[in-house]
């Protein structure tokens, strides 16, 4: 995960965007690979990712074990082949000692597959100021921050979308972000599915963490929550692919204001890599 060799210019680790001091994504608009290139979606933030049910922005990979490797292999993210990637490990003798000594045999893509995956799964948040409060702890939130979950729950519609214990319903939706100028400037999940329901539409992410994982949206174009809760507000960019539940909120500045104090409440420590025994 750490490993810049299995980049092309060797620059590029899966943690250098996805970087744990800033809760396993970055604080740029939109992906930054190799030879500086730049991607066309923001970096996700890869927490609890050990409960997701499809992975990118527009779902078009079913496993994490698929996932993991694609980074490797995209021209604008590491630019290696795998077989490069897997001769690169093999080449050193730690790694090629330590893959040997878990899957007892030389270095596979199918092992480097496994070990990236089995690491992503253990990057886990949780045990939030939210889930202290809903477990029984009622002075966990300030009178605004409950306030701000009314307003979650109830007029700001949120649980809609991000509900459950990961904060999301792991499903797609056009909420407009991709309407520009009177166009979809990303296709999002229509360019897998070829759906036309699909156009424009991206997987709702997670809101562990949400307050220190700014920008946000899958283009990074709103730079805060505050922008966030007041795009919600207006009921997204119309579009004809626009989700149905996107409708203007007519939320007052107060509730917009107790809205992001409550979202910071579901900032918790973030866990990840287990230690020998």
């Amino acid at each position: 995960f750490n490993e810049k060799q299995l980049s092309r210019d060797g620059t590029v680790a899966c943690s250098t965007c996805h970087d744990p001091k800033r809760n396993f994504t970055d604080d740029k608009p939109l992906a930054e690979g190799v030879f500086g290139r730049i991607g066309a979606r923001r970096v996700p933030a890869i927490l609890n990712r050990a409960y997701g049910t499809a992975f990118f922005w527009d779902g078009r990979i079913p496993t994490l074990e698929e996932q993991v490797l694609q980074p490797i292999i995209n021209d604008k993210e590491m630019d290696m082949t795998l077989e490069e990637a897997v001769a690169r490990l093999r080449e050193d003798e730690d790694y090629a000692a330590e893959f040997d000594s878990v899957f007892g045999h030389a270095i596979t893509e199918q092992d480097l597959s496994h070990a990236l995956a089995s690491y992503v799964r253990t990057i886990l948040a949780g045990n939030s100021r939210y889930d202290r409060y809903l477990n029984g702890e009622g002075d966990a939130l300030t009178e605004l921050e409950r306030r701000g979950l009314e307003i979650f729950r109830g007029k700001g519609n949120c649980t809609d979308c991000h509900l459950g214990p990961n904060l999301t319903d792991e499903k797609f939706r056009n909420t407009g972000i991709a309407w520009k100028d009177g166009e979809l400037a990303d296709l999002g999940r229509f360019r897998f599915t070829k759906r036309e329901n699909d156009r424009g539409s991206f997987k709702t992410p997670t809101l562990r963490n949400a307050a220190g994982r700014a920008p946000y949206m899958h283009d990074g174009s709103l730079a805060t929550l505050s922008e966030v809760a007041d795009y919600y507000d207006r009921g997204g960019n119309r579009n004809p692919w626009l989700d149905r539940e996107l409708l203007p909120l007519r939320l007052t500045d107060a509730e917009k204001e107790a809205l992001v104090a409550f979202l910071h409440t579901l900032t918790g420590p973030v866990r990840e890599g287990i230690k020998k025994p």
